[in-house]
Parts: C-alpha cells; sequence; structure tokens
C-alpha cells in the first residue's frame, strides 16, 4: 500500500515537515508494511522555502539582506536539490512584516529592496530559476525598492537619482525609470512568483486598501499609498511599455507583484501550483492508494488556492482519494468536499488554542492511527 502525506504547515505550530513525520508514525502503528511517500507543500507563504527543500533534500543559505526599515536582515533561502539549479526565495524573509516591531510599521518608509538583495544572491550562486514566495510583506513600494537591488535607476524630475532603497512614500519622486544599468542575468533568468491573491494595483481592492491597513497604515496614508502606486504605474507605462495597473495580482506584498512584472520580467502564478510543480507533484503521487493532506484550519478560504484545494485537485485528476486532518474547522469548509473524501479535526470540540497548538504532533498521529483501519475498511 502507498501512502502519500502532503500536508501544509500548521502554522504556529509545526512546519510542513513535522506533519509529514507526526502523520507517518501513526500510518507506522497500524500499517508497517506501507509504503510512505513525504512531499511536504505550501502555497508561496510562510514555510514555502522549508517545505520544498525538504522535499527535495536541497541546501539553505542565508544571506544578511537590508530589511524593510533599513536594518540588516538575515534572509534564509534555498536551493533544491533536484539538480535543476532553482532558486526558492521567500520576499518575507528579506522584507516582511515580522521583521518590523508594531509600533514602528509605517508602509510609507518600509521598503523591498532586500528582497532584490536576496534575488541578486540567488542569481550569484548560480541559479538558473528562480522561485519567489510574496506574502507576508511589510511594504508598499511597487517592488521599486527591489529593482534598485538589481541596477534599476529611478530619477526625479531634476533628474537626480532617487535615494537607493525606495520606500512606497517615495513614489511620488519617481519621474523617470531607466533599465539601462539592470543586472542582465534578470532577462536571462526565468522568474516565477507564487502569488494566491487576484488584487489589482490600485483602487478600493489594490495594495493599498486592502493591505496597508494591516501594515500599519493610517485610512490617509492609504489614500497617499495608493496615489503613490497609481503615480509609479503611470511611469512604468510609460517609460517600460508595461500596463501592470490592472494584473491580477499585481497587488499582492505591496505592489511588489507588479514591480516583478515590470522590473523583473516575472511570471505571476498560483503559489499552490508553483510549488506543487516544482516537487514533481503529480508524477510522484502516481500509484498511490491515499492522499493524506492538512493545514491548521479549513474553512471557505482553504479552496481558494491554498494547499488542501490544490492537493484535493490533483488527487482527484489521478483517481486517488484524498483525507485532510485539520487543526479547526470553520465556516464554510464543506466546500473542500469538492476534492476531499472528507476531513478530520485532530483536536476534540472546545480544546483551549494553546493547548491544541502544544500537542500538534501527538494529535496528528493519534489521530492518523484511529482513522486509518476504519478508512481501509470503507474503500
Amino acid at each position: 500500500m502507498k501512502i502519500v502525506i502532503a500536508p501544509d504547515s500548521f502554522k504556529e505550530a509545526l512546519p510542513a515537515r513535522e506533519v509529514c513525520e507526526a502523520i507517518a508514525r501513526g500510518i507506522r502503528c497500524v500499517r508497517p508494511d506501507a509504503v510512505i511517500e513525504a512531499i511536504p507543500v505550501a502555497d508561496g507563504g510562510e514555510g514555502t522555502v522549508d517545505a520544498l527543500i525538504a522535499a527535495t533534500g536541497g541546501t539553505l543559505s542565508r544571506t544578511t539582506v537590508t530589511g524593510p526599515t533599513g536594518e540588516p536582515a538575515a534572509a534564509v533561502w534555498g536551493m533544491l536539490g533536484d539538480g535543476s539549479g532553482t532558486a526558492i526565495l521567500e520576499m518575507a524573509s528579506a522584507s516582511g512584516l515580522a521583521l518590523v516591531p508594531p509600533l514602528r510599521r509605517n508602509p510609507l518608509l518600509t521598503t523591498t529592496y532586500g528582497t532584490g538583495e536576496l534575488i541578486r544572491a540567488a542569481l550569484d550562486a548560480g541559479a538558473s530559476r528562480i522561485l519567489i514566495g510574496i506574502g507576508g510583506s511589510a511594504t508598499c513600494d511597487g517592488g521599486a525598492g527591489a529593482a534598485q537591488a538589481v541596477g534599476v535607476r529611478f530619477f526625479n524630475a531634476a533628474d537626480e537619482l532617487c535615494v537607493c532603497g525606495l520606500a512606497g512614500g517615495g513614489l511620488t519622486d519617481v519621474d523617470r525609470i531607466d533599465l539601462a544599468s539592470r543586472d542582465p542575468r534578470i532577462t536571462e533568468t526565468p522568474i516565477y512568483v507564487a502569488c494566491d491573491v487576484d488584487n489589482p494595483l490600485c483602487g478600493p481592492h489594490g495594495a493599498a486598501a486592502v493591505y496597508g491597513p494591516q501594515k500599519g497604515a493610517t485610512p490617509e496614508q492609504v489614500e497617499m499609498l495608493d496615489n503613490n502606486l497609481a503615480h509609479l504605474a503611470n511611469i512604468i507605462e510609460r517609460d517600460l511599455g508595461k500596463q501592470v495597473r490592472d494584473i491580477p495580482g499585481a497587488g499582492a506584498a505591496g505592489g511588489l507583484g507588479a514591480g516583478l512584472i515590470a522590473f523583473f520580467e516575472a511570471t505571476l502564478q498560483p503559489g499552490v501550483r508553483l510549488v506543487m510543480d516544482a516537487l514533481h507533484f503529480d508524477d510522484r503521487i502516481a500509484g498511490a492508494d491515499l492522499i493524506i493532506t492538512g493545514e491548521g484550519r479549513i474553512d471557505r478560504q482553504s479552496m481558494m488556492g491554498k494547499v488542501i484545494e490544490g492537493v484535493g485537485r490533483a488527487g482527484k485528476a489521478a483517481g486517488v482519494p484524498v483525507i485532510a486532518l485539520v487543526g479547526a474547522v470553520g465556516q464554510g469548509a464543506d466546500a473542500a468536499l469538492a476534492v476531499l473524501e472528507s476531513y478530520h479535526p485532530i483536536n476534540p470540540p472546545g480544546t483551549p488554542v494553546a493547548r491544541a497548538l502544544a500537542q500538534t504532533a501527538e494529535a496528528l498521529e493519534s489521530t492518523i492511527a484511529s482513522l486509518l483501519p476504519n478508512w481501509l475498511h470503507a474503500f
């Protein structure tokens, strides 16, 4: 019997790799003869680097970059172990909200410069392809800071170079964009962006309006940032011939989605599918009898580009039943039954959150150990 374990991380509890290990222990209690294929998965957000490195036997690196507030940050990234020369990055490691103390959060002042430095580090390491997850940003600079780190030059109305490390509040200074000094490796290296939102760059559903407040922006600052991003979009269209304002996903990560398209020639793709393709997921589930996925919470958002949906659809296409183990069940969870055989909470109703987080590994192990005999009997 072949069982594939393909979960997301259980946020604040276990990374996907340890989720796999816990479920595997439960399976072996019941079926020690089972062939187990562990494939930690992610959707492009937190945990993507860890999942892909663990699944491919890759290598991790740490590079000191410019953090979102200008202070040094130790950013972690990796090279996949499949011989493809693919680097995997998370912008949150270089320019993420977690790097800024709550009282200092202000997207008028934060920059993605460090994300550009991280991309440059991957190029310096010989990457032939780059995958980058862009969730969890502290920024709203339209990717201008990241572009400066790879040689894109921004000039003001006096034809002077704009300050290095452009932030959201400085975008109105941009009067001209020049790609002549951009690192030539950018156009030679495919860059794919794992993006699980479809927000445009500007407007009521744009980067500033939707995500600015959680990054510390006041209503007045949201309006200013939206205007600044619109100004940048106009300059991009005039100087680079690219219309990025209304591209779905352009507003991701404070407009970094738009910036990666405009300045890095990148391609935005649904995060979970991009990760699964990098893992050769469809090939690895061939011949499986069962796929076990899971995440910390299942609700209506689980069918909006999350791991449960991606794994469920892949299993359905391959004719392999998929079940999910989850930490909590929220409203709209039953929508996932379109791609799952079933889902199963690992904690009894009313379990305090702190206790549930602390006992996640044990709960995963015991749940699958008790569930698997019933599943085998039913199927």
